[in-house]
């Protein structure tokens, strides 16, 4: 059971949790918060970023997770993360945690996180808490890519237990449309996704891989939003990318205008992989913007 707290969002997380028990309903409804779920002295850095980068890339908030606690690293606007702001304790029991920006126009921190195979979507402000759906376990991993299936709201893409993979087109209600099929098998093989907007520089949200043997893959985007044609011809980023223990997008992060990777490597150290907007070469040499303690996390999203 998750230990309830005065922070709103994570009276949401209580009681949805105990909402599997056979009062969902009641419960999702008296949970809403009326506050911002992220902690009251975040910095306007994002809202900032996301005013000026629009329609651009946009520069997200890097959040994690260890030993059950949420974290907030604010962005630097210049490349790296600010200092942890502690978000609070009994996250343990969310087996799949997914930023995205649906809400305030797309201004927006929200959270989906499933529990016990039920995704939940939780938006940053106002009083919108909403159950998504049961059955999600039969997804290995669950990302937000920003706009792949054509409609203005984020999507999601889900990593079948079967190998397959899905898109889930996004609403402006936090929901979905029917998913379609994007990957028709082999994706079982990959070990990581990552990916929050354009790596080839043609403005359409990419997707970005990690095979079992370490090679980075580049699937970009092709904007067509048909069944297995949403993502073109892979592209080789490179070898070696067993040596990070997480990795992930959170947009723009240094504030030039492309989309970048972050990375933490097995040692603890976190670094940064600037995006080019080169389809052929779509991530610059690596910075270090962390100097240790990143293995700690068993998420970063």
């Amino acid at each position: 059971m998750l230990r309830q707290t005065d922070h709103p969002f994570r009276r949401t997380v209580v009681c949805v949790t105990v909402a599997l028990s056979g009062l969902l309903a009641a419960l999702l409804v008296a949970a809403r918060p009326s506050l911002p779920w992220i902690a009251t002295d975040r910095t306007d850095a994002v809202a900032t970023a996301q005013v000026q980068a629009a329609p651009g890339p946009v520069m997200f908030p890097l959040f994690g997770r260890k030993s059950g606690r949420l974290y907030d690293y604010e962005p630097k606007g210049t490349g790296g993360v600010q200092p942890a702001v502690d978000m609070g304790d009994g996250w343990a029991e969310a087996d799949a945690l997914v930023q995205s920006n649906v809400s305030e126009g797309g201004k927006g921190n929200d959270l989906y996180h499933r529990i016990d195979g039920t995704l939940y979507y939780t938006a940053e402000r106002g009083n919108d808490t909403k159950l998504v759906g049961a059955g999600w376990q039969i997804y290995d991993h669950l990302l937000s890519v920003g706009n792949m299936g054509g409609s203005v709201e984020p999507d999601l893409v889900a990593q079948h237990t079967d190998g397959t993979l899905w898109l889930y087109a996004g609403r402006s209600d936090g929901l979905f449309q029917p998913r379609m099929r994007i990957g028709a098998g082999g994706w079982g093989a990959m070990t990581a996704l990552a990916g929050r907007g354009d790596y080839t520089g043609d403005g359409k949200a990419d997707l970005l891989a990690r095979h079992s043997d370490g090679t980075l893959y580049l699937y970009p985007g092709t904007g067509n939003f048909v069944e297995d044609g949403v993502l073109g011809a892979r592209i080789t980023v490179g070898g070696g990318w067993n040596t990070y223990k997480l990795i992930v997008s959170t947009g723009d992060n240094n504030g030039d205008g492309k989309t970048d990777l972050i990375a933490a490597d097995t040692d603890g150290l976190l670094w940064l992989y600037k995006g080019t907007g080169n389809a052929s070469v779509p991530l610059a040499a690596r910075v270090q913007v962390g100097t240790g303690g990143w293995a700690a996390f068993d998420r970063l999203f």
